[in-house]
């Protein structure tokens, strides 16, 4: 199974501000600028973690980005599944149908490992993501500083 660059943004975002304590809250460019994405794809993403209620954002002067407790603590598998939206795998009705569809074992199959792909993901949270060694490297990242410095 393969995320969307949407989906992938989207949990790197969340990893880099579960790391921000004790310095002023990055802006949504200082953020894309960090995780080397476009700004326009960046502030798509914050805008829908918004929505979400995992990311805070203040505009102006003192104003940034903030993860929420709920984002905190928030499924990757739950979100991976929002965000990913529903559908299959593979697409047996697209412009082409699959001339199989009607009798075709492989759809189940593979909506079931997707199932058990999120199931994988589902007893992990944003603030584990960022345990040892991730968040020194995410605050480095940042920083411009090498890990341990």
């Amino acid at each position: 199974m393969r995320l969307t660059r949407f989906t992938d943004v989207a949990l790197r975002v969340l990893m880099r501000l579960a790391v921000v304590e004790n310095e002023d809250p990055p802006t949504t460019r200082e953020v894309a600028a960090a995780m080397e994405v476009p700004y326009s794809h960046a502030a798509k993403v914050v805008a829908r973690l918004q929505h979400l209620g995992l990311v805070e954002a203040r505009r102006g002067r003192g104003g940034g980005l903030a993860l929420t407790s709920r984002g905190r603590s928030t499924s990757i598998g739950g979100l991976v599944r929002e965000l990913e939206g529903p559908g299959d795998v593979v697409d047996c009705e697209g412009t082409t149908p699959c001339p199989l569809r009607s009798a075709c074992r492989l759809r189940g199959a593979l909506r079931e490992a997707a199932e058990a792909f999120y199931a994988a993901l589902d007893p992990i949270t944003v603030t584990e993501l960022t345990a040892s060694p991730t968040g020194p490297l995410l605050i480095s990242i940042s920083s411009g500083r090498p890990p341990g410095h």
